[in-house]
């Protein structure tokens, strides 16, 4: 676990840098949010893009990665929605209960990206970036349409549709995946440039992942905080591992599918629930505690899962 832990320190120095920075006079307040538009809209689809159009796939069980990934995320949405009565009979609202959801099924992966390359190396890179490309659309596929749903605004199939077919991580993994099916070669300068963009949206995206905490939400959390919490950084991991495990995913894959799951909730989240009617202060604030408890819980579903996979 020591091992894991000092491969993870660097990610959460980043974060804790973006914590200050963020707090800092240093750094003018307006340019906080063009970064987050820089990271969105081309920095991280410039990663996932270079990645899925250059990467080697052929030895990895992508069907079974994308039944286990897939059905777990499926899973988890299912028994929230199940649970929507309970918690709608205990007062929590339906912004509220978009925030849970979204907190409890999106994934942070810029965080996770970042683990995996430090602790696998490029075949780490290349499966977070399978994984990422397999879980994408299916979880904005759920989040933007319980959004619609119960935000509070519009419910048309047009608007849900565009949503969707203009989310920017989409687009890219979907044009890195279609260059590499067909054997299409990016123009090495150009190829080169995209590279360059998307390493440097892994250094800056932890720092905005920090810049985005907020820390007094994480000195007294809400109960409903501590439960999207658990659903994350607990449940989420026990249901993707042991489905990989059960389909026959075993070693390296494995752990990569585990640090996934087990990564806090995306940040991109928190702009979707401003838009869309949810919960924004919430969703604020899970994913503070999440980040923060994942210091800790990440060395630990990764030590669990190694010897899951060594068996």
């Amino acid at each position: 676990m020591t091992i894991i832990f000092e491969s993870i320190l660097p990610i959460f120095l980043l974060v804790l840098l973006g914590v200050w920075l963020k707090r800092s006079p240093l750094i003018d307040r307006t340019l906080w949010e063009g970064l987050e538009q820089l990271g969105y809209f081309i920095l991280f689809p410039a990663l996932l893009f270079s990645t899925l159009a250059t990467g080697d796939f052929s030895g990895m069980r992508a069907d079974a990665t994308a039944i286990a990934t897939i059905g777990s995320i499926t899973l988890m949405c299912a028994c929230l929605l199940a649970l929507w009565p309970l918690l709608r009979a205990r007062n929590v609202s339906a912004p509220a209960f978009t925030s849970v959801f979204q907190t409890a099924t999106r994934w942070n992966g810029f965080m996770a990206l970042a683990i995996a390359q430090k602790l696998y190396g490029p075949i780490g890179l290349s499966l977070t970036a399978l994984v990422m490309t397999l879980v994408i659309i299916p979880i904005n596929l759920y989040n933007v349409g319980v959004l619609v749903w119960f935000g509070g605004g519009s419910r048309g199939f047009k608007f849900f549709a565009f949503k969707i077919a203009t989310n920017p991580l989409i687009v890219a993994s979907a044009l890195g995946i279609l260059l590499n099916l067909f054997g299409i070669r990016v123009y090495a300068p150009v190829l080169g440039a995209i590279e360059m963009l998307g390493n440097a949206s892994l250094s800056l995206g932890l720092v905005m992942v920090g810049a985005g905490l907020k820390v007094s939400d994480a000195l007294k959390p809400r109960l409903i905080t501590l439960f999207a919490v658990f659903l994350k950084l607990i449940l989420m991991p026990v249901f993707m591992v042991g489905a990989s495990y059960l389909l026959g995913i075993r070693g390296e894959a494995l752990l990569v599918i585990a640090l996934g799951a087990s990564v806090p909730t995306a940040m991109n989240g928190y702009l979707l629930a401003k838009q869309m009617g949810g919960d924004a202060p919430l969703y604020a604030a899970v994913a503070t505690v999440q980040t923060v408890l994942s210091f800790f819980t990440i060395p630990l579903v990764l030590t669990v899962t190694a010897y899951i996979a060594a068996g």
